[in-house]
């Protein structure tokens, strides 16, 4: 499949596109930047053709399918364009803003015909596959608590558009979705409801850090904390009546190797699993042979759709200090 890509999104350039270049059934032939660094992104990563516009990607008749890195206030916008342009559509986490914004892309996007996938990419990473069969094994008994949390030290935020309010910054969006998705995705459930508490700058006003309290549907209590102020952590730990499984490469393997680790902790013996995935050459060829097959991606409207009215809750729970129910 003939992918353009809309931005040349530091993303993009050091883990999309080259693994573009790795899957078996994907190729990139476009690039634009409405910054001026089409020509030399491209030249750097052997891209046939750039662009300084977004809307010529979309013209571009041998371009089948999109991949969408821009900022989040600008993903409902492009994926409209894509989607009525008739290109396929890859598009980086957050989907949006609001619940709202996906349950419309979902609608533009089915009345035109195009597939759609929210680039989740962790998920596909085989170490998350193997802690569902741990659990379905009963190996750790019943599950009752699960814990993520994902943090990073942003070292030099001004100017990035991670803590830059009018374009969707702010922890919660950034690295706390992954939390939230993982929740969903591992226990197979939907969240109820949210208790979260924030640290918002003055400087930047957008939440530097956030953690909070999760009850899932099934009544399994989950916690998570994210953040732009802590050293790299990108961990989940799923606990049960007979045993514990921890990942502690749950989000970035790829900066490691590309190996994960399952860690299993059952009546004082531990035993340690590793498994290696390209995530993102995986992530390329499923939405790849989604398409292809007129298929389901992994990570449904349905998922997505959730998961946005899960950080919608979030956002309502660190303004009211309440308890809040997610919009089912």
């Amino acid at each position: 499949m003939k992918f353009g890509i809309i931005s040349t999104a530091n993303i993009a350039q050091k883990a999309l596109i080259p693994a573009m270049k790795r899957a078996e059934n994907a190729e990139v032939v476009a690039i634009a930047s409405g910054s001026g660094q089409a020509e030399e992104v491209a030249a750097e990563l052997d891209i046939p053709t750039a662009y300084t516009r977004y809307e010529d990607v979309l013209a571009d008749s041998e371009v089948e399918a999109v991949y969408i890195p821009l900022p989040n206030h600008l993903h409902k916008e492009w994926v409209f364009k894509a989607a009525e342009s008739g290109k396929h559509i890859l598009c980086e986490k957050p989907a949006g803003l609001k619940a709202q914004e996906m349950i419309e892309m979902e609608g533009v996007c089915q009345k035109h015909g195009v597939t759609f996938m929210e680039a989740f990419m962790y998920q596909f990473h085989k170490q998350h596959d193997r802690v569902k069969e741990l659990i379905q094994s009963g190996e750790i008994g019943y599950v009752t608590l699960m814990r993520a949390s994902f943090s990073f030290p942003l070292r030099n935020p001004e100017g990035n558009i991670r803590v830059d309010a009018s374009k969707g910054g702010g922890s919660l969006y950034d690295v706390g979705s992954y939390c939230l998705h993982t929740f969903q995705n591992i226990l197979d459930d939907k969240i109820a409801n949210v208790f979260v508490q924030g640290d918002v700058s003055s400087t930047f006003d957008v939440d530097m850090s956030a953690r909070g309290l999760v009850n899932m549907a099934n009544g399994v209590p989950a916690m998570f904390d994210c953040g732009f102020e802590t050293e790299m952590r990108h961990e989940y730990e799923v606990v049960g009546t007979h045993g514990s499984i921890k990942v502690p490469s749950a989000y970035r393997p790829d900066a490691f190797g590309h190996e994960g680790h399952v860690i299993v902790e059952k009546g004082g013996v531990t035993r340690d699993e590793r498994i290696m995935t390209d995530q993102y050459k995986e992530e390329v060829e499923h939405f790849v042979e989604a398409v292809i097959k007129g298929e389901t991606p992994r990570n449904t409207y349905e998922r997505s759709k959730h998961t946005m009215a899960v950080i919608d809750a979030c956002y309502e729970s660190m303004n009211s200090q309440k308890v809040v129910e997610v919009d089912q």
